[in-house]
C-alpha cells in the first residue's frame, strides 16, 4: 500500500482541493477501513459555504461512511475480521461531562464529529476505534445512509412518538426523511410532511408520510388544522433550522404536545412564550444519535422498507466531489443526498 492517499479537503469557504495525505496506521484498539462510499451531509454544505461555526479550515469532510475492514490492530476483538463491511458512528464522548455521566453520550459537551470538529472520511482509508463500527449485510450505499437516518430516528425517540400520534415533520431533507421513516414506517404513526421544495414530497410519502404539504403554495397553518381536526399534531419535529419554522412548530403543536428541534437556528428566534405555558408543551432538543438509533436504522434497512435508491440524488467519484458540492450549494432544493464513491465502487 502506498504511504499516501487521496482526500478531498475544504480549504476555505467556497474552495475545495484534492490533496495527498498520509495513510493512517491503526493504533491499538483501532481498525483500518477502506472507505468505499461517503455521503455529503448538510453540515458539509454549511462548511463549504462558510456558515458552520464548529469548523476550522482546512477541513476534510465526511461522516456518513461505508467501508470495509482491511487491517486490525492489537486490542481489537478477534470477531472483527478483515473484509467485513461496516459503517461508522462518527461522534466522540469524553466520558466526564454531564451528558456522558447520564449515559447520553450523543450529546457530549466535548463531542468531535468526523468532518466537523476533526477531519473526516472523504479519504481512501480511515483508522477508527473498533467500538465505533457497526456491521450489517447491507450494500455500501445503504451503510452510508445509516448515520443521517439515525439522526431523524433519534428525534422521534426524543419525541416519544407512538402509533396513535399525529406527527408533523418540517423539512424533507435527509434528516427529516429519517424522522418520517422512524415515525411512519417503523412506529405506524400518522405523519404529515412539509417542505418548500415540492419535488421532495413524493419521496417523503415513500418514506412513510401519509400526508404532504407544499409549503411554497399552501397555507400551512390552515392545512395542518384541517388534517388534525383543529387540534394540531401531537408531535412536531423541526428539521429545517429556520426562525420561521421554529416559531411555527410551537404555534401549530397541539395542547400538551411535544416539539422536537433538530435543525440549528441560523439566527435568534423570538417566541410567543405564552404558548409554551398555555399549551404545556414539552420543548425538546435532539442531537446526533445513539448506538440504539444506529441499530434501529440498520434493522429497517435490512427489511428493505426504506426507499434507498430514490433517496440518492447523485453518485460521483472522488475527483468529481468538489464540483458536486459546489453544484449542491448553487441549487440545494434539487438535492436529497449526494454520495461519493471511492475505489471504483458503483
Amino acid at each position: 500500500m502506498s504511504e499516501l492517499m487521496s482526500a478531498l479537503r475544504i480549504e476555505q469557504p467556497g474552495k475545495t482541493a484534492l490533496v495527498d495525505i498520509p495513510v493512517p496506521h491503526p493504533a491499538r484498539g483501532e481498525v483500518l477501513l477502506r472507505i468505499d462510499r461517503v455521503g455529503y451531509c448538510g453540515s458539509d454544505l454549511s462548511t463549504f459555504r462558510g456558515g458552520n461555526p464548529l469548523v476550522s479550515y482546512p477541513r476534510i469532510p465526511g461522516h456518513e461512511l461505508a467501508g470495509v475492514v482491511i487491517d486490525v490492530a492489537d486490542g481489537v476483538p478477534a470477531t472483527i475480521a478483515r473484509g467485513t463491511a461496516a459503517t461508522v458512528i462518527p461522534y466522540t464522548a469524553c466520558g466526564t461531562c454531564a451528558s456522558c455521566r447520564r449515559g447520553r453520550t450523543n450529546a457530549c459537551e466535548r463531542n468531535q464529529t468526523l468532518g466537523v470538529q476533526r477531519d473526516g472520511g472523504m479519504t481512501a482509508y480511515l483508522a477508527v476505534p473498533w467500538q465505533k463500527l457497526r456491521f450489517a449485510p447491507l450494500s455500501q450505499r445503504e451503510l452510508a445512509l445509516v448515520e443521517p437516518l439515525s439522526v431523524g430516528f433519534h428525534a422521534v425517540a426524543r419525541g416519544r412518538v407512538t402509533a396513535g400520534d399525529t406527527v408533523l415533520v418540517f423539512g424533507c431533507g435527509m434528516i427529516g426523511l429519517g424522522a418520517i421513516a422512524a415515525a411512519g414506517l417503523e412506529i405506524g404513526a400518522r405523519v404529515i410532511a412539509l417542505d418548500v421544495a415540492a419535488a421532495k414530497l413524493p419521496l417523503a410519502q415513500s418514506a412513510g408520510a401519509r400526508h404532504t404539504i407544499d409549503a411554497s403554495r399552501e397555507n400551512v397553518a390552515a392545512r395542518v388544522r384541517e388534517l388534525t381536526d383543529g387540534h394540531g399534531p401531537d408531535v412536531v419535529i423541526e428539521a429545517v433550522g429556520a426562525a420561521a419554522t421554529y416559531r411555527q412548530a410551537v404555534e401549530l403543536g397541539a395542547f400538551t404536545g411535544r416539539v422536537v428541534y433538530i435543525g440549528y437556528g441560523k439566527e435568534p428566534v423570538a417566541y410567543e412564550t405564552r404558548l409554551f405555558v398555555q399549551k404545556e408543551l414539552d420543548i425538546l432538543g435532539s442531537r446526533n444519535a445513539t448506538d440504539a438509533d444506529f441499530d434501529a436504522v440498520i434493522a429497517m434497512l435490512k427489511r428493505g422498507t426504506y426507499p434507498t435508491a430514490a433517496t440518492i440524488t447523485r453518485t460521483v467519484s472522488l475527483s468529481e466531489a468538489g464540483a458536486a458540492l459546489a453544484d449542491w450549494s448553487a441549487n440545494p432544493g434539487a438535492v436529497t443526498k449526494i454520495h461519493v464513491a471511492l475505489n471504483g465502487i458503483a
